[in-house]
């Protein structure tokens, strides 16, 4: 199959072209930086580093980490480097605890991180010709804007749909023939059992491709989601701290997502030590923003954990990959002295046959801490009768346990009992009080 590329001389650019340009820009970026934003240069000054000591991308570890704490003591102006004159727009993380991060864009940095989600929209095999309904919110959640601005790049027609009203979506999707479905996972997999409800089959849409971020999917969902809407679904990654969705998205492949890395230069740390770790490890992953100008964060710790990996792709880019992230370092549940992620959870269900609509509850009763997983019946598995009820929930408590190494209490509820959601799916519910 013929490959389309948005800018094709930068997404197979040559590693040594690569790392040339990222140097080029890593030095004018922290000079941009130690000039405009006195929080980070106090920083640097605490670590003894000066922007004459970053001479190319090899001194990046040099520089001192940014975190989520950093973007929160620093709220509202405390990381802005450009005048406030020169930004035209903002948006915000969807954080419920603590100051919200609020990311600040000139129109230089909205044009390239457009660019990055055409590019991503692209990859998807996204044309001209296409249709794209975009189902992220809208506003200062940064997925209905990123991917909205990408798909007038590209030039498809934009449905900017917003999440909710399914019905709307489900009717706009089939009226105006919407071949590129851009949304959360979770919702995705909600309009596909509105539609089997609807008695409407994968082949009755126009739908090719969608592109799912913004919350954490298994692959099993993924099957699960291109089963339902008869589609392809790509993966996309984003932070809200580095422009949103596009830092990184998935191609044809689908054996990881291209990180755009002419923007954004991705390392892999030891989340205890903050070492740089060796290219095919495990850990925390970083962004230094090579060109932002508004907000350009530079080794900002993200939190999530994956691989890197520059095996050679068979859609000719030459950008590195990163892995699905495989949990973060702060919503990791430890119970009972064991990691526990939601993405576990999930990947027993599907395997087991249900769907993906559940919620874990972590309480501490006497010093002792509860797990208790709330899932949906499916239709086809619904039963009034007690014993065969007990039996499934045995059944799933063992599985999980199996992949936990940890026995959960397993409930059973009623089909639809368990809040929608259209935006981030509330996974997780932990009444203890760690801190």
């Amino acid at each position: 199959m013929a490959q389309n590329y948005y800018q094709k001389e930068t997404e197979t650019m040559s590693r040594e072209e690569m790392r040339k340009l990222q140097s080029e820009k890593l030095v004018k970026q922290v000079r941009h930086v130690y000039e405009n934003v006195p929080y980070y240069k106090n920083l640097m000054d605490e670590k003894g580093v000066t922007p004459d000591d970053i001479k190319s991308i090899d001194d990046l570890h040099k520089l001192p980490f940014l975190s989520k704490a950093d973007l929160r003591e620093a709220y509202p102006y405390g990381l802005l480097a450009k005048p406030l004159s020169e930004c035209v727009r903002i948006h915000s993380t969807s954080g419920t605890t603590g100051r919200r991060v609020v990311a600040f864009y000139t129109q230089h940095d909205v044009d390239l991180w457009e660019d990055c989600c055409a590019r991503a929209i692209v990859a998807a095999g996204g044309t001209k010709d296409d249709v794209c309904q975009v189902a992220y919110g809208y506003g200062l959640f940064t997925g209905g804007a990123g991917l909205h601005g990408g798909s007038h790049k590209v030039g498809c027609l934009t449905l900017p749909m917003s999440s909710g009203n399914t019905e709307r979506q489900v009717q706009f999707m089939n009226d105006l023939g919407a071949t590129i479905l851009c949304c959360t996972p979770s919702y995705a997999a909600y309009i596909g059992e509105s539609l089997k409800e609807q008695s409407i089959g994968p082949d009755e849409i126009p739908l090719k491709a969608g592109i799912f971020g913004a919350e954490p999917w298994t692959e099993e969902m993924r099957k699960n989601i291109e089963q339902t809407l008869g589609i392809k679904a790509y993966d996309i990654y984003g932070l809200t701290e580095t422009s949103g969705p596009g830092v990184a998205f998935e191609c044809s492949e689908q054996t990881g997502m291209h990180v755009n890395e002419d923007h954004f230069y991705a390392e892999i740390i030891d989340p205890d030590t903050g070492e740089v770790l060796p290219e095919g490890s495990r850990g925390e992953l970083v962004f230094t923003a090579l060109d932002k100008e508004a907000f350009p964060l530079l080794r900002y710790r993200t939190r999530d954990i994956c691989v890197l990996s520059r095996k050679q792709c068979s859609c000719g880019r030459t950008l590195v990959k990163m892995a699905k992230p495989m949990g973060r370092t702060d919503d990791m549940l430890i119970i009972r002295g064991v990691n526990v992620f939601p993405s576990q959870i999930e990947t027993v269900l599907l395997n087991e046959g249900y769907e993906p609509n559940y919620q874990i509850i972590v309480d501490r009763v006497k010093n002792n801490d509860t797990f208790e997983v709330n899932v949906e019946m499916t239709a086809d598995k619904f039963t009034d009768k007690v014993g065969e009820i007990l039996a499934m929930e045995k059944s799933l408590s063992l599985a999980m346990k199996t992949m936990l190494g940890i026995n959960p209490a397993v409930r059973l509820v009623a089909p639809k009992s368990i809040v929608r959601s259209e935006g981030k799916a509330v996974r997780v519910i932990d009444k203890r009080k760690l801190v």
